[in-house]
């Protein structure tokens, strides 16, 4: 009896232990299996639109695939960024959903079919608040789409969400926000910059595979420049504002901000075109943007306009711009000191009557929910200009976009710095909105212009080249900046998030 037992409870304790390694063998399994999950998440994130784009053609990777993977990531790390004001994600997996039956019905839209992008918030989205990153937009949902968000959905890109700035795009820091400042996912105590710093963060981030920015002084290019991104404003007209908040109607334009020059190209190719119920439309024929990757650039002549673009650098900046000079001059046949007409004394006589005749009516009902730093400067930018000065500024825009076409009859693209400084903290901005020095000069010429990573600072904080063309001549731009790419390595560097 008692040989009975302890066979029992020898067979009892082996099915028990069994049972245990049972248990712990699949929990091990599963842990491992989250692991894998998440790796995969962030390696899905960490592609570059064109790749997710190839792996969707090749039903490598499904767009709810990729969309999941950004939410995850959003979820993870928008806390630590904010870039993000709104996350969309039922929207989102839904849009992924139908994008996903359309391809096994054998139908593609295109390079963005089933791609996961972001969206400023300052331009309309139907159904979804559209707040400016404003107290006096907080509640407010458009009925229509933005045309530009309108292509973009037609040419298949999944809608994230609504992503943070500056506070009616009016400034440079991103700090001014009804929704808390973004920062910089290089250096979270520093701004990402503006007004689009959301967009270039959330791109930075690999929240998103691109996203969309508006630029009056520089509000594109200023932010990829601090985030280490690629921001492209193009030609003034090309890309249509409709559906866009304005700052100033004369300035404003509309951009893609992603990881590298062809994202950019692939996601300008889709916003492109004329609207004829845009004032501002030009009905130019759109090009195909990917024929800049098989331009040769040996033959072309680059200007250096020193002042006074490249007074006052800070030295870090400086030789990084420097290095990137070097790197074009054994791609392109000529690089010579030009000079180009003074912009930078217009951009506040325009922005500032502009923009105070959008809000003189929200101000006069809702003064007490815009933010100090937004209210004063808006108030005393138009109160600092008076109508003859206004009306002198439209007509020197007019004629410099005139007159800025003769430069390139000499050279065929400018070589600046995008900023003269490297980010600023966020400590900084609560005091102090760096001039859009070099980057408002190309919003009043209206030219296509580019910014894209060209080196680190000692510290850590991207650098970022600016290269700009004839009107309309996006094309030319796009080449040299992909040129100079494949000879760089800094668009293959990340920000390491916590």
């Amino acid at each position: 009896m008692l040989a009975n037992w302890k066979e029992g409870y020898t067979r009892q304790m082996a099915s028990s232990l069994s049972r245990r390694t049972f248990i712990a063998a699949t929990a091990a399994t599963l842990t491992m299996a989250r692991s894998r999950l998440s790796a995969q998440s962030e390696d899905l994130t960490g592609l570059t639109l064109k790749r997710a784009s190839e792996l969707i053609r090749k039903k490598t990777v499904s767009p709810s695939e990729l969309t999941q993977a950004c939410l995850q990531r959003i979820e993870r790390h928008n806390r630590a960024v904010n870039a993000f004001i709104t996350v969309t994600g039922d929207h989102a997996l839904a849009s992924a959903r139908e994008m996903e039956a359309e391809l096994r019905r054998g139908k593609s839209r295109g390079p963005l079919h089933g791609i996961p992008i972001a969206i400023k918030d300052n331009i309309d989205t139907a159904g979804i608040r559209t707040t400016a990153a404003s107290g006096v937009y907080k509640d407010r949902v458009p009925t229509d789409d933005a045309e530009v968000v309108r292509k973009l959905k037609a040419a298949g890109a999944i809608i994230l969400g609504k992503l943070n700035l500056q506070e009616f795009a009016y400034g440079g820091t991103s700090y001014e926000s009804f929704f808390g400042p973004v920062h910089n996912p290089w250096a979270l105590d520093h701004i990402p910059g503006g007004s689009s710093g959301g967009s270039a963060a959330a791109v930075a981030a690999n929240f998103c595979f691109g996203a969309l920015g508006t630029d009056t002084a520089g509000s594109v290019r200023i932010p990829a420049s601090y985030c280490g991104v690629v921001g492209f404003k193009p030609t003034y007209g090309r890309v249509s504002l409709r559906g866009i908040i304005p700052l100033s109607w004369t300035l404003d334009h509309c951009g893609p901000i992603c990881r590298t020059v062809e994202d950019s190209s692939l996601m300008l190719q889709a916003m492109a075109g004329y609207d004829p119920l845009d004032p501002a439309s030009s009905n130019a024929p759109v090009s195909n943007y990917g024929l800049a990757f098989t331009k040769p650039v040996s033959k072309l002549r680059l200007g250096i306009p020193r002042s006074p673009f490249f007074e006052n650098l800070h030295p870090e900046v400086a030789q990084a711009i420097n290095a990137a000079i070097e790197v074009l001059r054994k791609l392109t046949a000529q690089i010579s000191d030009t000079t180009v007409p003074a912009a930078f004394q217009l951009v506040p006589r325009i922005i500032g009557p502009e923009a105070y005749a959008y809000h003189e009516k929200l101000l006069a009902e809702s003064a007490g929910l815009y933010q100090p730093f937004t209210r004063d400067r808006i108030i005393q930018f138009a109160a600092d200009v008076k109508a003859p000065a206004y009306a002198d500024a439209l007509h020197q825009t007019n004629l410099l976009r005139r007159e800025i076409v003769k430069v390139f009859a000499n050279v065929d693209l400018l070589i600046t710095p995008t900023v003269p400084d490297p980010a600023e903290t966020l400590a900084d901005a609560k005091t102090f909105d760096p001039p859009p020095r070099n980057t408002s000069p190309f919003d009043v010429f209206g030219l296509p212009t580019i910014s894209l990573p060209c080196g680190f600072t000692s510290s850590g904080l991207p650098i970022g080249l600016q290269i700009s063309g004839a009107p309309f001549d996006e094309i030319t731009v796009l080449s040299l900046a992909r040129a100079y790419e494949r000879e760089t390595e800094w668009h293959n560097r990340n920000p390491q998030l916590a």
